[in-house]
């Protein structure tokens, strides 16, 4: 790289780091915030047998004072499967990383399309072009810059297979990451799967943490093998308990609808009732 394209980056990353700091992080009114999180409850429940997290991957609960405050940077970065990952994320993040507020970037074409996703966190981005990365990294860094907040990030760029390890990291993340030196930056491996239940079961495994204050000076590539290796290790992890079906490992942190439904459930729980037994809508006995 020559040093006039050397100045150049210097100069364009220190306006986009002075304006971040600068500015507030995009405005999410509380009132239609909450209203959105009764109905998105609601609605994961009628679509999913159970949202669980693994037992034994990292907790978003060790995320305290000893480990760079639970106020400082946190951005958690996770595969990307399905339509579902935006809406898993934000009660995830309702759940297990309550005060922060949730922000997540999004393509600015569909957020035209879908404006009310600005009031809840989500902010456009054209990866496409400089200018697009430049106002990522700037709207990234001032919602970082301020606490009590978390990004989340899906860095394959497109949906992928849960057990697809094989597709790049889209520069954008490792490129942040050089800018953090404190907080923490957590891969979250996601997956989607039926059980025993009619309706399937999402699955959540943490890995743990990298943190930048321990990665100071570390370049864009280093971090994006950093940051690649870190998410697809934890997907490895997950994936192998999601084949051996063993529920026990997993913790639910929302419990859906059980059971077959309708009419055919409504004469089960008649004949419970005749027959002085408890009525169990359940097929199984896993994530109840």
């Amino acid at each position: 790289m020559s040093s006039e394209t050397n100045r150049r980056k210097s100069a364009v990353d220190a306006t986009v780091e002075k304006h971040a700091v600068a500015a507030s992080p995009p405005p999410v009114p509380a009132w239609f915030q909450g209203g959105f999180h009764t109905f998105l409850g609601s609605y994961l429940r009628r679509h999913f047998h159970s949202i669980a997290l693994h037992r034994e991957g990292w907790q978003p609960s060790s995320l305290d004072a000893n480990s760079q405050g639970s106020a400082g940077p946190l951005i958690v970065y996770a595969n990307h499967p399905s339509w579902w990952d935006p809406l898993i994320g934000h009660y995830v993040n309702l759940q297990l990383f309550k005060p922060r507020q949730f922000y997540a970037p999004i393509d600015a074409i569909a957020l035209e399309k879908y404006r009310v996703f600005a009031k809840l966190g989500f902010y456009g981005v054209d990866l496409s072009s400089h200018s697009g990365a430049a106002a990522f990294l700037q709207s990234s860094l001032t919602i970082l810059n301020h606490p009590r907040t978390s990004l989340w990030i899906t860095p394959e760029g497109r949906f992928c297979d849960a057990r697809d390890d094989t597709a790049a990291l889209m520069p954008g993340l490792p490129h942040l990451c050089t800018k953090l030196t404190s907080g923490a930056v957590v891969p979250m491996a996601l997956e989607y799967l039926f059980w025993e239940e009619r309706l399937p079961e999402c699955l959540i495994r943490f890995g743990e943490p990298l943190r930048p204050s321990e990665h100071t000076g570390v370049s864009k590539q280093n971090w994006a093998h950093l940051l690649t290796d870190s998410l697809r290790k934890t997907q490895r992890q997950l994936a192998a308990d999601c084949i051996g079906r063993d529920a026990s490992k997993f913790a639910p942190v929302l419990r859906g609808r059980s059971g077959a439904g309708g009419l055919y459930d409504v004469m089960r729980a008649i004949k419970s009732r005749a027959t002085g037994k408890r009525f169990r809508p359940e097929h199984g006995d896993k994530l109840q």
